[in-house]
C-alpha cells in the first residue's frame, strides 16, 4: 500500500471555481483537495478547459489543476488523460500526472465512468441527486437519458465504491436510488473564512441572492417578491450576485416587473466584494429548487445574515435550523411572507443572525478534510467501515 503521506488523489470534476459557471460544488472540491495537499497528499483536479484559463497550473495551495475538453467532452478527455498518464504518453496526460493512487469521481448529474476505464480505487462524490434539474434544464428526451444514467447506470457501476455526500438529505436520496447506506459517508462543507473588515447593514431594506444564474436557482422568485414588497417598502433593493447564462432572461423579467431600478446584477464578485454584500444585506434568499448543502446559506450565516429557503430543496434543511438561524418555506406565498416578516422585524433579524453566526462556526474545512482523509485511507486499503458511520459530521 502506498504510504499515507505520498498518495496521489485525482479529482475528476466538471468545472473549477474560476469557470464562469463554477459554484459551491467546485468550492467544496478545491477546498478538500487543498486540505489533502496540506496533509501531505498530492492533489490533482482534472476539469474542463475554458477561455482564458491555462491548460495546467499549480496554485499556492499545492493543488494542480489540469484542464482538458469542453462542457461535454471533458468526460472523454478525463479517460484519455488518465490512460495517457498511466502509460507515460506525454503532453496529453499533463505534466507529471502519472498514475494516481485513488480517483474521486464527482457526479454532477453525469459521472465520469472512471470505474470502467481506471483500475484504481474510486470514491463516488455526489453533492445531490439531480432528479428535478434534468426536467428544468433539458428537453424531455435528454432529461430522461440523463436521469437514467444518474439513477440507474451510475448506481450499478459504482455499487462497490464508497460514496461521499454533503448532507443527510442527499444520503437519503442516494439510498432511495439503491446505493447501500453503509457505503455513504456524509462530509459537510466547511464555512469559508470572512475576507475583509466588518461592514454596517444598509440603511434601506436589502435582499441578496448569491449564486450561479441558471434556471434551477429560481431567482425569478426573488424578483417577484421584490416587486410585490416594494409596493409597501419603496426603498427595497435586491442584489443578484453571480453570473451565468440565465442572466439575460432575469434582467428582462426585472424590467417587465418594473423593478429594474431596484435590482442590481453584479456579475462575478470577488471574495472581498462577497464579504461586503453578506455583511450589508438584511436577508439572504435561496429560492433554488435543489441544493446538496447550501454553502451560500452558511456563508451568509457566518456574517450574521439569516436566510430564507425552500424545505423541498434538500440539503438546505441542514444548512438552516428552521426558526433559529433562518426560515424554511413550502411555497412561493410562504416565501413572500417569510421575507416580508424579516424585513419588518429588526429584532428577529438580529436574533436569528446571532444564532446563525454561532451555527456556522460548527462547520470547518479542517473537520471536513479529516473525515475525507479517513475515507481515502479506507478506500486505498479496500476497507469499508460499517455500522454507525462515526466519521459522519454531526450537525452542531
Amino acid at each position: 500500500m502506498t504510504d499515507a503521506l505520498s498518495r496521489h488523489i485525482l479529482f475528476l470534476n466538471w468545472r473549477d471555481t474560476r469557470h464562469p459557471e463554477g459554484g459551491g460544488s467546485e468550492v467544496y472540491i478545491e477546498r478538500v483537495a487543498a486540505e489533502m495537499a496540506a496533509r501531505g497528499h498530492r492533489s490533482t483536479i482534472l476539469c474542463q478547459a475554458y477561455a482564458g484559463a491555462p491548460a495546467e497550473e499549480t496554485g499556492p495551495d499545492g493543488v494542480r489543476v489540469v484542464r482538458r475538453g469542453g462542457r461535454h467532452t471533458v468526460y472523454l478527455f478525463a479517460a484519455l488523460v488518465y490512460l495517457a498518464g498511466a502509460l507515460g504518453l506525454g503532453p496529453l496526460a499533463g505534466r507529471r500526472l502519472g498514475r494516481p493512487d485513488l480517483i474521486v469521481d464527482v457526479c454532477n448529474g453525469l459521472p465520469f465512468l472512471s470505474r470502467v476505464w481506471a483500475r484504481r480505487p474510486v470514491i463516488a462524490l455526489v453533492h445531490h441527486v439531480h432528479r428535478e434539474q434534468w426536467r428544468v434544464i433539458f428537453g424531455p428526451v435528454p432529461a430522461r437519458i440523463g436521469w437514467w444514467i444518474e439513477s440507474r447506470l451510475a448506481v450499478r457501476l459504482y455499487r462497490t465504491c464508497p460514496y461521499v455526500t454533503v448532507s443527510e438529505s442527499s444520503r437519503g436520496e442516494l439510498v432511495g436510488l439503491g446505493v447501500d447506506a453503509g457505503r455513504i459517508t456524509v462530509i459537510r462543507n466547511g464555512t469559508p473564512a470572512a475576507v475583509g473588515a466588518p461592514a454596517a447593514r444598509t440603511e434601506y431594506p436589502s435582499l441578496l441572492v448569491l449564486g450561479r444564474l441558471v434556471p434551477h436557482k429560481r431567482v425569478e422568485l426573488a424578483l417577484r417578491a421584490t416587486a410585490l414588497l416594494s409596493l409597501e417598502m419603496p426603498t427595497l433593493q435586491l442584489t443578484v450576485a453571480g453570473q451565468g447564462w440565465w442572466e439575460a432572461p432575469l434582467r428582462r423579467l426585472a424590467a417587465d416587473l418594473g423593478i429594474a431600478d431596484r435590482v442590481r446584477f453584479t456579475g462575478f464578485v470577488s471574495e472581498e466584494d462577497k464579504h461586503g454584500l453578506l455583511c450589508r444585506s438584511w436577508v439572504a434568499v435561496t429560492p433554488s429548487i435543489k441544493e446538496g448543502w447550501g454553502l451560500t446559506i452558511v456563508e451568509a450565516a457566518a456574517h450574521g445574515t439569516p436566510s430564507v429557503a425552500f424545505r423541498s430543496a434538500g440539503g438546505v434543511c441542514e444548512a438552516i435550523v428552521d426558526g433559529r438561524t433562518g426560515v424554511l418555506v413550502d411555497d412561493e406565498l410562504q416565501f413572500l411572507k417569510a421575507v416580508r416578516r424579516f424585513l419588518r422585524d429588526a429584532d428577529r433579524r438580529a436574533e436569528m443572525g446571532r444564532a446563525a453566526r454561532e451555527y456556522a462556526r460548527g462547520f470547518t474545512w479542517d473537520a471536513s478534510a479529516t473525515a475525507f482523509a479517513a475515507v481515502v485511507a479506507d478506500a486505498v486499503a479496500g476497507d469499508l467501515p460499517a455500522g454507525s458511520r462515526p466519521r459522519d459530521q454531526r450537525v452542531p
